[in-house]
């Protein structure tokens, strides 16, 4: 009879999913994370492909993407390198993604005075500072959706924001 109900056992845990153990919101980020491409920095940006953008409680620094590395992915993450120029004229510049359905940002690498990058050891964040609230919402996020393709990206900076974003305020900055 102990034979049976060890056999019984085994094969009941045998039929238990490994995901049962995980809650909807495990499930559902590691499914997301799954599907997420991977990508290999862009070239190092070049001057004449940076275009300005204004961030609040910018602190004396001017912010600028390199349009020519703006993408929007099958995974829907909209990817650019960033350049942040402080009141000195020294740079930070990075390569990241905005994931606007979750109100997300990941820094991907990180560059370096000898135009090169190195992998940042960052993993999806919480939009909370200024510029990535002003990109999200202003630029590449309008009502809380992605930017279809690059060039409404590119547009958008031009013209000092996407068209659905003016007037509606979406959510990104407000404890969402």
């Amino acid at each position: 009879m102990r034979a049976l109900a060890a056999a019984a056992l085994a094969v009941l845990a045998g039929c238990a999913s490994k995901d049962a153990a995980l809650s909807d919101w495990e499930r559902a980020n590691a499914q997301r994370e799954a599907t997420e491409e991977v990508v290999a920095p862009p070239q190092y940006p070049e001057g004449a492909s940076l275009s300005e953008f204004a961030v609040r409680d910018a602190a004396g620094f001017r912010y600028f993407v390199d349009s020519a590395t703006l993408a929007v992915g099958k995974d829907g993450v909209v990817r650019y390198v960033l350049v942040a120029r402080s009141p000195e004229g020294v740079e930070n510049v990075t390569y990241e993604g905005l994931r606007c359905e979750s109100a997300e940002q990941r820094v991907y690498a990180l560059g370096h005075r000898d135009r090169t990058w190195s992998p940042a050891r960052g993993d999806w964040r919480r939009i909370v500072q200024p510029r990535h609230v002003a990109l999200a919402r202003e630029y590449f996020c309008p009502q809380n959706e992605p930017i279809r393709t690059a060039d409404e990206g590119r547009r958008a900076l031009q013209g000092g924001g996407h068209p659905f974003s003016k007037g509606f305020g979406g959510e990104f900055g407000r404890g969402r």
